[in-house]
């Protein structure tokens, strides 16, 4: 535990101490001197932390726990514990840009196991449960260890810290040496709990853990159907392999591609060259924002609304996925309208947990034969779904906008549609030029 979650200052007797006691600084919490230790690539052999954001300045915090390093059993040597209680420290900064971290959390919950305690709780963010950077090990490692006893899982992260909002939810858990068997399992959300008694891995096939019993057997029902599903159609991210220093422009030239780079606007132009990747590039396709997210858990929208290019020579910047290819340009509008049922977006919010929506993130939803149109109604009838699971998706996912829908559409059409406007006026032109000329002809003969 660090100092300032005690006594709110780095230093147990510094000027914003809470406690007036102590004469040194480091008051009655053993916080050992601690440094990381850089690799060739410059990060932190034990947390991985990187060397330009936490290293080689003398007054900056260097965030090096030492709990997860190596002077840990220096310091106390092979002390036994009992029980080990903490609130870990979430993540640091990878030096990725874009606000891009790495979880710290799961190192200690390995240092944690690793010492071997009657018990363990922590309280941690609860993206492991179906994605996190880096926890991929993590998550299948704690989905398949028996000992954890019970989770208590908020789905609002604001209802345990109420000043703060955090992507997939927050939970506490409890390990237990000496047990052995199924999880009691807590949801909260709006103060409303629901508890079972269940498995961590119910579904082996994706290493994840789906919390929501509801929302776990539409999957499930989903699934026995035994579909393609529609992770095979999404691109990964930054489909077109478009790089920093690209050449883009507000006039088109013949060498340019039509660009979407944000808020579903295609205005500027990328030279041809710029462009690295092409295998997504289809006749018929769908782009979808690759971040998309609110901390709403009722009533979400889950993705951003999907686009359908304006023009087959559009493609799109790293801000989008590609979705593809479809046979034809009613098939694609058909895919369009069914990204936009609720089913489709409840079944994206099972695998998605954070504002990121990745390729995998379409992992359970299924393929459908898209010479057809579907709506939610005929999705819960094939898929059987009860009254509690349709309430279920009513509730936790709102109608899109259709009104987006339809500007959306018109955006698609609005070159065509300036095409026609233009050969109208062209042609009122002419009309006006003919009835001036016979005007004046006329008047000619009436002189003469």
């Amino acid at each position: 535990m660090a100092r300032r979650t005690v006594y709110c200052s780095t230093t147990a007797n510094g000027p914003f101490s809470i406690v007036t006691e102590f004469d040194d600084e480091k008051g009655n919490i053993i916080f050992p001197d601690t440094e990381h230790t850089w690799d060739k690539n410059g990060r932190c052999e034990y947390c991985g932390a990187n060397k330009d954001s936490y290293g080689g300045e003398v007054d900056r915090e260097s965030y090096a726990y030492p709990f997860i390093h190596d002077n840990f059993e220096k310091e106390f040597g092979n002390m036994k514990f009992d029980v080990i209680i903490g609130n870990p420290p979430y993540q640091l900064s990878d030096g990725a840009g874009n606000g891009s971290s790495t979880a710290l959390y799961d190192k200690f919950i390995y240092k944690a196991k690793e010492m071997n305690p009657k018990y363990i709780s922590m309280i941690i963010p609860s993206r492991w449960f179906i994605g996190g950077k880096g926890l991929d090990e993590f998550r299948k490692e704690m989905i398949n260890d028996k000992r954890i006893r019970e989770i208590f899982h908020y789905e609002d992260a604001r209802e345990a810290f109420s000043d703060v909002g955090i992507f997939g939810g927050i939970n506490f858990f409890l390990w237990d040496k000496n047990y052995n068997g199924k999880c009691r399992i807590t949801t909260t959300l709006e103060n409303e709990s629901e508890t079972s008694i269940r498995s961590l891995n119910s579904d082996e096939d994706k290493d994840v853990f789906i919390v929501n019993n509801t929302l776990l057997n539409i999957v499930q029902k989903v699934k026995n159907k035994k579909e393609k599903t529609f992770d095979t159609l999404v691109s990964p991210r930054n489909p077109y392999n478009i790089q920093g220093g690209a050449l883009i422009s507000n006039k088109k030239k013949p060498d340019s591609f039509l660009l979407y780079e944000q808020k579903g606007v295609a205005n500027r132009y990328i030279n041809k060259k710029d462009v690295n990747r092409l295998d997504f590039h289809y006749d018929n396709r769908i782009f979808i924002s690759f971040a998309y997210g609110t901390l709403e858990m009722k009533n979400a929208q889950v993705i951003n609304q999907p686009i359908i290019p304006i023009s087959k020579e559009a493609i799109c910047s790293g801000t989008y996925l590609s979705i593809g290819p479809f046979k034809n340009e009613e098939e694609t509008n058909n895919a369009f309208m069914y990204m936009k049922t609720r089913f489709f977006r409840a079944l994206v919010s099972a695998l998605k947990n954070t504002q990121h929506g990745t390729q995998k993130s379409y992992g359970f939803v299924p393929i459908q034969d898209f010479s057809k149109k579907w709506t939610d109604d005929k999705l819960y009838k094939k898929y059987n779904l009860n009254k509690d699971e349709i309430a279920f998706i009513e509730e936790r996912i709102k109608e899109m906008d259709w009104w987006k829908i339809i500007k959306m559409s018109l955006a698609r059409k609005q070159h065509y549609i300036i095409n026609v406007v233009n050969v109208v006026f062209v042609y009122i032109g002419n009309a006006i030029k003919k009835l001036r000329k016979g005007i004046d002809y006329r008047r000619d003969i009436n002189i003469n």
